[in-house]
């Protein structure tokens, strides 16, 4: 069952986390149920000769920008099976459009994305006791990334380079 991140216009001009706030309320009452389960309307209205998609409005991306700094751990909720999580990757990491392709996104920069949600996500996954190496391993084949099972293996290690 779907949950739903509506996102006003006003809401992003005033950069209001409100919409989000809300949300992360809801699915952290029951993590493990909301995994991949969030999905976003972003109701930003554009003149029809503007031919950006949401997530080349500076306004927009700031919101998201803001709120990712807030639930970086966020990626766990949304729905990756309708395209949230690339498109959440899109309000973050520099990319173009294509017709054919779709989201073409700066290599380099989708990498350090990739590995900055994988170590957010292994740490916070741990900490609330949810989700296995098989989550992180099938979010990073979302963006093309195979890892490694040595790379996973950090998920057992009891810290992370001595990180308390």
């Amino acid at each position: 069952m779907p949950i739903t991140l509506y996102l006003s216009a006003k809401a992003i001009q005033t950069l209001d986390l409100t919409p989000g706030h809300e949300l992360m309320q809801t699915v952290m009452a029951d993590p493990a149920r909301a995994a991949q389960q969030v999905q976003c309307v972003i109701d930003y209205p554009r003149s029809p000769e503007d031919p950006r998609e949401l997530s080349e409005i500076p306004e927009v991306r700031l919101w998201f920008i803001r709120w990712d700094t807030i639930y970086p751990w966020l990626p766990y909720f949304l729905d990756w099976r309708q395209g949230e999580l690339a498109r959440y990757a899109a309000m973050l990491v520099p990319h173009q459009f294509n017709a054919r392709e779709g989201i073409l996104y700066n290599p380099e920069a989708l990498e350090i994305f990739v590995y900055q949600k994988l170590f957010v996500l292994m740490r916070w996954l741990k900490q609330q006791q949810l989700g296995s190496v098989s989550t992180l391993r099938d979010m990073a084949l979302v963006f093309g990334f195979e890892i490694q099972p040595q790379f996973l293996a950090l998920w057992d290690a009891e810290t992370l380079g001595g990180e308390a």
